[in-house]
């Protein structure tokens, strides 16, 4: 099972404060809710993700109450399939149907930390 990149998604108070101490730590912008205007409410999405070398950090505000671990796969609706068939309970299931940009199916780990496999819709 490929998981493709690996990233955390932080849930954070105040996201200049935070995109601040990360870029202190040397990490850089690479993408975030800012340099999507025009896409549906992106006035009001408060997300970046960061990257310092091989690390990506997501920074979210007002999006999650708690941090996820992030992983990007290629094949989203393969995985789903392979954790279905296994009997790993899913708190969220990608819509192959749906219109959206991205493919998304959340988990959760034993001690309750969750698990997005997150997939762009090419």
């Amino acid at each position: 099972m490929n998981l493709g990149t690996f990233s955390l998604s932080l849930s954070v108070k105040d996201i200049t404060i935070s995109q601040i101490f990360y870029e202190n730590l040397g990490f850089q912008v690479i993408d975030g809710g800012h340099m999507h205007q025009g896409f549906p409410d992106s006035d009001k999405m408060k997300w970046r993700i960061l990257e310092n070398q091989s690390l990506k950090i997501g920074l979210f505000q007002g999006m999650f109450e708690k941090n996820i671990i992030t992983f990007n796969p290629t094949d989203v609706l393969t995985i789903q399939k392979d954790l279905k068939e296994k009997g790993v309970p899913l708190i969220k299931e990608a819509d192959p149907n749906s219109t959206g940009g991205m493919l998304t199916t959340i988990l959760q780990d034993p001690d309750g930390n969750q698990i997005m496999l997150d997939q762009i819709k090419s």
